[in-house]
Order: structure tokens, then sequence, then C-alpha cells
């Protein structure tokens, strides 16, 4: 008799835990957890390059209209140079790479740019930047060469 209600319990426990789903939900939950994780990630990389795009393209407008009115001082490159390193304060200075045009022709130093300035008044001046950037989520890089670029072209005053 004792073994026919021991067979009984295992019976009734066997019906309860096959009925039984009050896990399932914790199952689901960790079985799409990783793609969700992935996937919000990716929007907050996502959202941090573009952040890094808006405030690159707005420096590089500040710079250039810097430069194009810095004709009369004796160090426009540099001038434009700290006006768009001011503009960008989340961005790494040292990594922001720029190239100066004076109508069309690239002036690297400040008496090389001085001297296009004040001789092309009403001509074009532009700035090219370029900054890295990183879409790197969970270990994955999903652009390895990943450049953002901004330019700007303001007339020579």
């Amino acid at each position: 008799m004792n073994e026919a209600v021991c067979e009984k319990n295992r019976a009734a426990t066997r019906r309860r835990l096959v009925g039984d789903d009050s896990g399932a939900a914790a199952v689901e939950f960790g079985l799409i957890a990783p793609a969700l994780l992935l996937i919000l990630l990716s929007i907050i990389q996502f959202g941090i390059t573009m952040n890094n795009y808006m405030e690159l393209t707005d420096a590089v407008r500040v710079g250039g209209r810097t430069f194009s009115i810095s004709g009369t001082t004796s160090t426009p490159l540099t001038t434009a140079t700290s006006a768009i390193d001011a503009a960008a304060p989340n961005l790494t200075a040292a990594h922001i790479t720029l190239t100066f045009k004076v109508n069309g022709t690239t002036c690297a130093t400040d008496t090389a740019c001085q001297t296009a300035l004040q001789a092309d008044a009403g001509e074009t001046a532009t700035i090219i930047a370029t900054y890295p950037c990183t879409l790197a989520v969970m270990g994955n890089n999903f652009a390895p060469s990943c450049t953002l670029t901004s330019q700007t072209t303001d007339m020579v005053e």
C-alpha cells in the first residue's frame, strides 16, 4: 500500500510539472535578451556617432567663418583651428584633420593662408575636416574604416 501511495504521488507530481509554465517567460526572455541588447547598444552607438558628426559639422562651419574673415590677422590658420577645437569640445582635437583652401589652393601655414586670403578677397575659403569614428558594438566593429567628413565654403572678406 505504501508503494501505491508513492506511485500516486509521483504521478500527481508529473502532471503538475508537465502543466507548469511558470518559468517559460524567463526562458523566452533569456533567448531574446542578447538580440535586444545588440539592438539597443547599436542604437546608442549610432547616436554617439551622429552626435559627433553634427558637432564636427558645426565646428567646421564656425571655423570656416573665422577663416574667411581673418585675412587681416597674422595667424588665420591657427585662429580657425582654435575656433574649430573650441566649437567641438566633445571631439578629441588631436584626431581632427583639417585642410584649408583659398580659391581652390591649399595653404598649410599661417603666412601662406594670410597671403592667399588678402590676395583673393571675394573668392572662396574652404575647410575640409575629417574625424575617425567607431561603430563597434559588443566587440564587433561594423565599419572598421569609418571616417566622418565635413566641408564648408565661405566667401573671403
